[in-house]
């Protein structure tokens, strides 16, 4: 089910990663611990607030959509509250609260700039092109571009597709990934543009589209979630190389630092493989069960967030 196999990144890929999502991270460590500096323009605002406004998507899971409820939760979600805690030891409030703010993946990045959130906790791609504009956390989930089509469909690649209409989320590195490929492989593909995932999702349902192209990993959730297994598959090779993370305000190394701490707490104290597991491979709370396993790239990505003796002896 869009299953990220050790063989199909490189490891060239992951190291380029791990060194883009940490780059504002491990330098600045000793910043944060000295505490005579004063706090950081985010720190001193959720400190005057006593609330860290988190950012959730509606409709990416196991990462961030909403249970039967309509609250907020999530894979990315858990990691952000983990960093909640973090930023709480920080600014020596242990009872900041959380205000969740809702974002799209067109306004998400906007919104860490106007300062609408602290913490963008979604299922958001690190690259060089938004790292000019935004920081990132440690690596969370290795996914990459594929294709949803209705079950019956022949398409087994992109290259089926041709002539044909394919919808994209707006705002997304897929959009991006499936114009480079059209324009490569001259295609002549109708891409069609939606607001968000769920959106995309019924107007492949609807007929509209061929084809809907985003994460595997979003693809999948979202056809466990509309129990349509029998409806439609996952197809293709992967059209790009997708490296998740947490995403923040650039350019303050203490908010940096309280980011990879927290992530460094959970991999020391080995909370980071069973939290995967729970919303990967157990059945999530709105009752679906992805069956993902955690990736051979993601498992060593974690294993380098431990601090503890033991994972250096």
């Amino acid at each position: 089910m869009g299953q990220i196999s050790a063989r199909s990144l490189t490891s060239g890929g992951l190291l380029l990663a791990a060194s883009l999502l940490a780059t504002s991270l491990f330098a600045t460590s000793a910043f944060a611990q000295t505490g005579g500096e004063g706090l950081s323009p985010t720190l001193a605002a959720v400190k005057k607030a006593h609330t860290v406004r988190l950012g959730y998507r509606e409709s990416s899971p196991p990462f961030s959509f909403l249970d039967q409820s309509g609250r907020p939760i999530g894979y990315s979600l858990e990691l952000c509250e983990a960093i909640v805690e973090e930023i709480g030891v920080e600014v020596d409030d242990p009872n900041l609260k959380i205000d969740y703010v809702k974002v799209t993946s067109d306004d998400r990045i906007d919104a860490v700039l106007a300062n609408k959130i602290d913490l963008e906790c979604g299922s958001t791609t690190a690259n060089a092109e938004r790292g000019k504009r935004v920081a990132f956390s440690p690596l969370m989930f290795v996914a990459g571009t594929k294709l949803m089509v209705p079950k019956a469909s022949s398409v087994q690649s992109l290259t089926d597709l041709k002539g044909k209409t394919i919808v994209v989320t707006k705002g997304t590195t897929n959009e991006q990934a499936i114009q480079a490929a059209d324009k490569k492989s001259s295609l002549g593909l109708t891409i069609v543009v939606a607001t968000d995932h769920e959106q995309s999702y019924q107007m492949l349902v609807d007929g509209k589209a061929d084809a809907f192209a985003t994460d595997d990993i979003l693809l999948s959730g979202l056809i466990a979630r509309h129990k349509a297994q029998d409806k439609f598959r996952v197809t293709g090779d992967y059209l790009s190389y997708d490296p998740y993370g947490i995403m923040f305000k650039k350019g303050e190394p203490q908010l940096a630092a309280v980011v990879e701490r927290a992530f460094r707490k959970l991999g020391s104290n080995r909370d980071l493989v069973p939290l995967y597991n729970k919303w990967f491979t157990a059945r999530l709370p709105t009752g679906e069960r992805l069956n993902v396993p955690i990736s051979l790239q993601l498992e060593e990505a974690f294993k380098a967030m431990d601090d503890s003796a033991s994972a250096n002896n």
